[in-house]
């Protein structure tokens, strides 16, 4: 049986002013429903990059510029990890600022992209029979989302919904939820998956940016060939020798397996939309599918 769910979330406050990312309301009728959208898996490091023009976020924005026959946004981030499968149901999604020791002007952004309520139901149809909880009014859009549409949807124009990740479940079946939500990609909604491959907090080195360790490197290679050749296959990159130092926890890591089972479900692979390593233990490499 489906069931709405009710989240709490403590939420900063800080008395700032508020940035706006504009919302430019697009006529969706004027696209064609009938095109393959493209899917990505973004690799969003720091919070920071939403405030900032470099290397990763030009590439978000290139990313962004082939979604022009995208009707809405479903988003996979790595920062609604919970007990269970759900999805947002709200005609106005709030920006979560879920992150601490960052300045006032990073708290102060806004993505005011509107909900989907219709979009969250054809998600839970299209998952069935997997139990999937409409969340009608306590997420929204945490960082792990509006950090990199910042870039890759700068005019919030597009209705977005977010899909958690359920934290109960096995590689293998968060690999079956991407194959599942493939069929959403030909009825206008891009899949936009957000973590990284390497993600290691504790082991970060403020003095080596733009680069990686060699565990790190090693592993992001390892990924990518998988990505690149044999998505389905990405179960593999568990026995990988550097996965306990890549992985030390799932969340930032499955939002690939998600990119890994759309591409197996289209029976294609994905392409390189930008490589490297940051702070030594930080993956910033992005994907993209476009069959």
């Amino acid at each position: 049986m489906h069931r709405v769910v009710t989240f709490i979330v403590v939420k900063d406050t800080v008395d700032t002013d508020i940035i706006v990312v504009s919302f430019i309301p697009r006529d969706r009728a004027e696209r064609n429903p009938m095109s393959t959208i493209p899917a990505a898996f973004i690799g969003h490091g720091n919070p920071m990059n939403a405030l900032e023009t470099n290397q990763w976020t030009t590439a978000w924005n290139e990313f962004g510029a082939s979604l022009d026959e995208a009707t809405a946004i479903l988003a996979i981030s790595a920062h609604w990890y919970i007990g269970i499968t759900a999805v947002t149901a709200m005609d106005h999604p709030r920006t979560i600022h879920d992150f601490s020791g960052f300045p006032d002007e990073l708290f102060a952004v806004e993505y005011p992209a509107p909900g989907d309520p219709q979009l969250a139901r054809s998600v839970m149809a299209t998952l069935d029979p997997i139990d999937v909880g409409l969340d009608t009014d306590s997420w929204g859009l945490d960082h792990g989302t509006w950090s990199i549409l910042a870039h890759v949807r700068p005019q919030a124009d597009l209705p977005v919904v977010q899909l958690s990740i359920h934290s109960g479940l096995p590689l293998d079946e968060h690999l079956a939820i991407g194959r599942a939500l493939a069929p959403l990609r030909d009825q206008g909604v891009a899949i936009i998956c957000s973590g990284n491959v390497v993600h290691n907090l504790g082991r970060v080195e403020w003095g080596r940016p733009g680069q990686g360790s060699d565990w790190a490197e090693d592993f992001d290679h390892a990924a990518s060939e998988l990505l690149r050749t044999r998505p389905a296959e990405i179960a593999e990159l568990l026995d990988h020798p550097a996965f306990s130092l890549a992985v030390p926890t799932a969340e930032h890591f499955l939002p690939l397996v998600y990119l890994a089972g759309l591409a197996d479900a289209a029976e294609t692979t994905a392409s390189t939309l930008i490589e490297g390593c940051d702070l030594g233990s930080l993956s910033m490499t992005s994907y993209r599918i476009d069959d």
